[in-house]
């Protein structure tokens, strides 16, 4: 089919261009038929422009585009006129001009839609993902491509400007599960052996680092064969960091450049660096989580000294056992109802807690249904030290430090956002270090590492190792955004014995060490730098700079959270034959 080639983009003509002859190519966006004249509106993912067709013209190209419907494909050649006056969409880039029709090809028909390609679509997400290919072509999702893209262009010209040189790992690699489950390849000529896809490059880029290649970046797919949310899915995309000789200010100091580019180049927003910090238990006992959300205050307090002797029971058995009682001021809620009062108490019982307490400051004095138990003055006490004003409410959890400070965490932010505290236009950026070195597993009985295996313990915390592992602290840090964590790593261990020693407390016996990851350890023989990194997630900081709730909103072509494409019908059964070849019989 012959037909004129376009000579501008549906989203460039402006009222300087009026007078050319030109000619665009697109998809019929929406038709209207004004009393005979006929208006197209053609869009392609640089905008869309407005196309006049007048019978008193040419009868013959009206008739044609009176056919025309919604997602055909044209060619459309014509004049650029300037609009009249009143008649100027001041919403469209291109609002000022439209263009008079004097050939008009139609390349491809187009069968009705199963839901209007619209920003303001009224269809469910399972049918857009079974359609993404039309999904794809509303502008709101087309600008969020946009805007990955130009995350991709900064992305490589910062770590390239930084003496970083970008190489690429193995998608076939060696299984070695330690944190979710593998994606398992068989392979056709290994019978019986297996290839896994990467949950992470995280060997290879320490090997890099023992092959003398100083600083490495790789933007790299990863894969996880774990339940999802809205901010997981299956394979994924991470800006993966290693860098040889440096501590942890070296990490932040360059990790910190590449935000405040994104934040700058991408939203024109300077955000101000050197991030703040909170160390992991400071993030706890603060805001109940290792991602806090630093938009809003309720920070919390610890009233375990004012209540350990108190005759209320409940308090004081948990203080007596080891456990913390705490909680966080709601600011002007003592006029919650008893009803409101008890919806709360329930959300908090199915966030695990035993109960939930509450304390309304009133002019005159602290209500709370357990003053009959506490006395009057423990109740002023904890007011004051909670620095509670009047019109406020109380809430108090005891339990277990973890959990104590985990529910709270859970409930700050459900007050938070009835209050509407969540300030969207804030941007909030922190480091969270100093994690826990190991968490005590009760299913398997053992330690497992709260990073990964290779993270360095804190230089001083190394003694712990022999005497009591749970208080060892990590090198590892958090990068947080708005209670979102968008990136994390850690100084390695370069040392081989420290590696076999700390594989030792994780239950990995030298047997199964050198099975498992005996190439790394055989590396270290042979001279391995101090190196540490960080992985960010690309996905989700996407996400997050577009505005959107969901990473399937910023991923071309998305699983759902039951990890199936719809749209391909992946994944499927497969050829008997083919599973022959691999040896494979499903059962």
């Amino acid at each position: 089919m012959r037909y004129n080639k376009r000579t501008h983009t549906c989203g460039e003509l402006r009222a300087s261009d009026a007078g050319k002859h030109v000619t665009l190519t697109g998809w019929v966006d929406f038709q209207r038929d004004l009393g005979g004249v006929i208006f197209i509106v053609v869009r392609d993912r640089y905008g869309k422009t407005q196309v006049v067709f007048n019978p008193q013209n040419n009868s013959q190209l009206h008739q044609q585009a009176a056919g025309l419907r919604s997602e055909d494909v044209i060619s459309v050649s014509g004049k650029v006129n300037n609009r009249p006056d009143g008649m100027i969409n001041p919403n469209m880039p291109t609002g000022e001009i439209d263009i008079t029709a004097e050939e008009l090809t139609i390349l491809t028909k187009a069968d009705v839609p199963p839901f209007a390609v619209t920003d303001d679509v009224n269809a469910s997400e399972e049918l857009r993902l079974q359609y993404r290919y039309l999904d794809l072509r509303r502008p709101a999702l087309q600008k969020n491509f946009l805007t990955r893209h130009q995350m991709y262009q900064i992305t490589r010209k910062y770590y390239d400007e930084l003496n970083f040189i970008e190489i690429e790992t193995p998608i076939l690699m060696k299984s070695t599960p330690e944190g979710a489950r593998d994606y398992l390849v068989p392979s056709r000529v290994h019978h019986g052996k297996f290839y896994a896809l990467p949950q992470s490059p995280q060997t290879y880029k320490q090997l890099l680092m023992v092959a003398g290649m100083d600083r490495y970046f790789q933007i790299v797919k990863c894969f996880r064969d774990e339940d999802l949310r809205a901010d997981r899915q299956p394979e994924f995309t991470q800006i993966d960091v290693e860098m040889s000789f440096v501590d942890e200010e070296d990490i932040y100091q360059v990790t910190e450049g590449l935000m405040k580019r994104f934040f700058k180049e991408i939203k024109g927003i300077d955000v101000q660096i050197p991030f703040p910090r909170l160390t992991y238990k400071e993030a706890i006992e603060t805001y109940g989580s290792d991602k806090p959300d630093t938009r809003f205050d309720l920070k919390f307090t610890n009233v375990s000294e004012l209540v350990q002797d108190s005759g209320f029971k409940v308090f004081a058995d948990v203080v007596k056992k080891g456990g913390v009682v705490a909680g966080f001021v709601a600011p002007q809620c003592a006029n919650y109802s008893r009803s409101q009062l008890d919806l709360l108490t329930d959300l908090a019982k199915k966030m695990g807690a035993g109960g939930l307490v509450w304390m309304k400051v009133t002019a005159d004095s602290v209500e709370s249904p357990i003053e009959k138990f506490i006395g009057k003055e423990v109740l002023l006490s904890i007011k004051n030290k909670m620095q509670a004003n009047v019109g406020d409410l109380i809430l108090l959890i005891s339990d277990y430090w973890m959990k104590t400070y985990t529910i709270l965490g859970n409930l700050r932010l459900e007050i938070g956002k009835r209050l509407n505290l969540l300030d969207d236009s804030k941007n909030n950026l922190l480091w969270v270090t100093d994690f826990p070195m190991f968490e005590y597993d009760e299913n398997e009985k053992r330690y497992i590492a709260v990073h990964h295996p290779f993270t360095s313990p804190k230089l001083e915390d190394l003694g712990l190792l022999d005497s009591d592992p749970s208080k060892a602290r990590a090198r590892a840090y958090d990068l947080v955004l708005n209670g979102n964590e968008i990136a994390g790593g850690s100084i390695r261990i370069h040392d081989r014995t420290l590696q076999s020693k700390v594989f030792t407390l994780l239950g990995i016996d030298e047997e199964h060490a050198k099975k498992k990851f005996g190439f790394l350890l055989e590396a270290f023989r042979f001279g391995a730098p101090p190196h540490g990194g960080i992985a960010y997630g690309f996905d989700r900081i996407c996400m997050l700079m577009t505005g959107e709730k969901s990473i399937r909103d910023v991923i071309a072509f998305p699983k759902t959270t039951s990890a199936m494409s719809l749209m391909d019908e992946s994944p499927s059964e497969v050829d008997e034959a083919q599973l022959k070849e691999l040896h494979i019989k499903i059962v």
